[in-house]
């Protein structure tokens, strides 16, 4: 049988350690914020998931979930409130709550918030070739801050601009009621 993982009560909410099943509600998880780039809660806690990466990301209007790239492993979004933009392949494309986006390993692909309030979004990714990424230069992103100068294989080099993320426990007005 497959053990219970603990949920460890810390300064910013619960995070789950050692292996093992969970239920962690979004709302007492430790979240990540990164000013210019949103709040995240990672549900894996201080240790990866193995094979499947995913997060929640609150993104007010004009922040990007990351800076625009490609993978060698898929990736999926999921809106659950709110509008955003996505960048996919130099292409821009409003999203609304419940829009589903499929990225197959390989797509260049961003999403901003959009509207006039927060955006939430399920990303989950793959984990493969955990660490295979590029991010390419492209208008589409940098017109809506979510691009680099210069192509990158290398995260801190493309993430250079911004400021360090930060814990933070959930802000109250992050998620709908539900």
């Amino acid at each position: 049988m497959i053990p219970e993982a603990d949920l460890q009560a810390g300064d910013y909410g619960l995070v789950p350690t050692g292996e093992g099943w969970f239920v962690l509600n979004a709302k007492e998880g430790r979240w990540r914020i990164w000013p210019g780039v949103g709040a995240r809660l990672s549900f894996e806690g201080d240790t990866d998931f193995a094979r499947l990466g995913i997060n929640l990301v609150v993104l007010e209007p004009g922040e990007p979930i990351g800076m625009y790239h490609s993978e060698a492993d898929q990736e999926d979004f999921l809106v659950l409130a709110g509008e955003a933009m996505l960048i996919v392949e130099e292409a821009e494309r409003a999203l609304r709550a419940w829009d589903f986006v499929h990225c197959p390993a390989g797509t260049a692909h961003m999403i901003v918030g959009a509207g006039d309030g927060p955006c939430v979004v399920i990303a989950v990714g793959a984990r493969e070739h955990h660490g295979a990424i590029r991010y390419i230069v492209s208008e589409a992103a940098l017109r809506h801050r979510a691009g680099v100068e210069a192509p990158t294989g290398d995260p801190s080099v493309a993430y250079s601009h911004l400021p360090e993320r930060r814990w933070s426990r959930y802000r109250e007005d992050w998620l709908p009621d539900g």
